[in-house]
């Protein structure tokens, strides 16, 4: 998700075609061309800008009705429900591929998480986020944790640093809420990054923003990504 401003200047954004499976937009007030995967700018006016990230999550709908409950939905127009399709999804996965990268431990298709920290990027995959919540990890010389929340689908990152301090988290064992305990100060931690209870009670961590992604995009938008291994 990418905020529309640029220079003070407010765009407004349209289909212009797809570009390896991957969205073209192009703005109507200079005829510009960006790239979903990256917001950059790779043709007109405006070529070499790069917009700057919103915070988003990926979240299910029940965890996020829980954090939000006063939440708006953004409702299908009633005369184009027809046009929609359900199964594009599934479609998708169906198309050829016109890139690929052979000799990688992953394949095309394989769903990652992808992170970019001060100009270094690596993918994880979403089986080894799963399996290993919370994983602990360093990149671009920066501390943080990937983890699954209480749904078991949902999946957030966080700098695992405090009071300038680098910290480990790891699952409160024996309990029966989702509780992410801290190493420093074995306060208790929500989905939100935030201490609920202990010594660092109502401080809260940075968050690092993902994009869920195909390998095959995520390492052709990355060239020099790295892939997270166990």
């Amino acid at each position: 998700m990418w905020k529309r401003t640029i220079g003070g200047r407010a765009l407004h954004f349209r289909l212009a075609g797809i570009n390896n499976q991957n969205f073209l937009m192009r703005d109507e007030e200079t005829g510009s061309w960006w790239q979903q995967a990256s917001g950059k700018a790779i043709f007109g006016a405006l070529k070499g800008e790069s917009l700057e990230l919103a915070p988003y999550d990926e979240l299910s709908f029940g965890l996020w009705k829980q954090e939000s409950p006063a939440g708006q939905v953004l409702a299908p127009v009633s005369k184009d429900e027809k046009e929609y399709d359900s199964k594009w999804e599934t479609e998708i996965q169906k198309l050829p591929l016109v890139l690929t990268f052979p000799g990688t431990a992953l394949q095309s298709r394989d769903v990652v998480i992808g992170l970019e920290v001060a100009g270094a990027s690596r993918a994880y995959p979403i089986g080894a986020i799963v399996a290993q919540s919370p994983i602990q990890d360093r990149l671009g010389g920066t501390p943080f944790f990937l983890t699954v929340g209480p749904d078991g689908k949902s999946m957030r990152a966080f700098v695992s640093r405090l009071d300038g301090v680098d910290i480990e988290f790891f699952r409160k064992s024996g309990s029966d809420k989702w509780v992410l305990m801290d190493s420093a100060s074995a306060s208790e931690w929500n989905f939100q990054g935030c201490a609920t209870l202990g010594p660092a009670q109502g401080k809260c961590l940075e968050r690092l923003p993902l994009l869920k992604d195909f390998w095959f995009d995520w390492r052709n938008y990355h060239p020099s990504t790295s892939v997270y291994r166990h």
